[in-house]
């Protein structure tokens, strides 16, 4: 191995993935109440989606340590690379390059890199993905970083969210204003701005409206879609995510698309019907 690529768990693994030793996932842990999940290949989504829907209380997550970084960076190779979701939601970005500093000091030579996906979820795949496709192609470290950094500027996120009470419960929206939209069926689509951070694009009252909104808000603004790879995830909800990824397709020409179910990181924040789609 010449090279290793660390993605915090709020990264979705592909099956190819998990059968790569090169890509290493950093878990975060997730609190319900007394319970503790590791968002590794032990997570239980339906019976933590249970745990979230009998809590009165938000269920919170901590990423992983930069001990954890440190230790996943020194892998025996030349080159290291971190994968985080936004560093405007997270520590783990901030942990990552804690871990680099503290590696560096003892091996001044070797060259690592962390990227702040300002996304989540599986815009961390796609980074992983590209990190790849610049690695195979026998780039230069510091063209790797270059060619990434700037795929990270132009990808495009956007979600939807069938169940709020996970914003309601950590204050994210009024009660008064979650009862209301729960009551009219009122969906929010959201999209992450350049910086990472989140920011509603519109609404509408139910799921499969808010989706089609979704759909044209992606199909409006995505460039030069047949350069890039449409990814979507769905957390417990497999038909959901094939019939958007379906009304996408049938207007755009994409390089590749594909779908995975959420990891805990992202079921956390989705909820139970959550989609997110990344191009």
């Amino acid at each position: 191995m010449s090279y290793v690529i660390v993605m915090d768990s709020c990264g979705e693994r592909t099956e190819e993935m998990m059968k790569d030793s090169r890509i290493i996932s950093a878990p975060l842990t997730m609190q319900v109440d007394d319970y503790e999940f590791i968002d590794d290949d032990t997570f239980d989504q339906l019976d933590f989606l249970k745990k979230v829907a009998d809590s009165p209380n938000c269920p919170t997550s901590a990423c992983p340590a930069p001990d954890y970084y440190k230790r996943a960076f020194d892998s025996g190779v030349d080159r290291a690379y971190a994968v985080t979701l936004s560093a405007e939601l997270s520590g783990s970005c901030n942990s990552a390059q804690l871990a680099k500093k503290l590696l560096l000091e003892e091996k001044p030579d070797m060259k690592i890199h962390v990227f702040n996906s300002r996304s989540a979820s599986i815009g961390e795949t796609l980074v992983t993905m590209k990190i790849q496709e610049c690695e195979e192609a026998g780039m230069e470290f510091e063209q790797v970083v270059e060619t990434v950094e700037s795929y990270i500027e132009g990808q495009n996120t956007y979600f939807v969210l069938e169940n709020l009470e996970t914003l309601r419960k950590n204050g994210r929206l009024s009660n008064l204003k979650a009862f209301v939209a729960s009551a009219l069926k009122i969906r929010p689509v959201m999209h992450a701005t350049p910086e990472g951070t989140i920011a509603q694009l519109d609404q509408a009252r139910g799921t499969n409206k808010a989706l089609v909104k979704l759909v044209n808000y992606l199909v409006d603004e995505v460039e030069k879609p047949e350069e890039k790879v449409l990814a979507l995830s769905y957390c417990n909800c497999p038909e959901r995510g094939r019939m958007v990824l379906d009304a996408i397709l049938s207007r755009i020409e994409v390089k590749d698309a594909f779908m995975v179910n959420a990891a805990g990181c992202t079921t956390m924040y989705a909820n139970d019907g959550g989609i997110v789609v990344v191009i």
